[in-house]
């Protein structure tokens, strides 16, 4: 996977997109117990013009969330990290992973969809008392 398309044409080939835009796409991530997790990938670019893309999911709110609590969290994971972004014009607390495109293959890709999927469920559920509304 060399480029945003080939995401873009193997994600859409398992799930249903519900954001189509030229650097972003968006699909609900089935869990066990009827749960899901909205996925969102985005194709970053860096200063040297490397192309990166990003994987995320919404974990909640960022209104009352530690921000100590969030860099510890950072600093224990092995994969993926804690990131601020606006959702409906408010700040959220997202689960980010960026990959370079020429380390990327599908088997990668879905081991991280899969992994921050159920790692953001899991963090949704102790942020919103067991909800799942992202």
């Amino acid at each position: 996977m060399h480029h945003f398309e080939a995401v873009r044409s193997h994600i859409g080939a398992k799930h249903e997109l519900r954001h189509n835009g030229p650097y972003l796409i968006s699909f609900d991530l089935p869990l066990p117990r009827g749960r899901h997790q909205g996925i969102y990938l985005t194709e970053l670019e860096d200063e040297a013009g490397r192309r990166f893309l990003r994987i995320s999911t919404p974990i909640g709110p960022l209104a009352g969330a530690d921000a100590r609590r969030c860099l510890r969290f950072n600093w224990e994971q092995r994969v993926g990290f804690l990131a601020v972004a606006d959702l409906d014009g408010s700040p959220f607390l997202h689960l980010c992973e960026n990959r370079p495109y020429e380390l990327l293959s599908i088997e990668e890709l879905q081991r991280v969809i899969h992994e921050l999927g159920a790692l953001g469920d899991e963090l949704e559920q102790v942020v919103a008392d067991g909800g799942d509304d992202f």
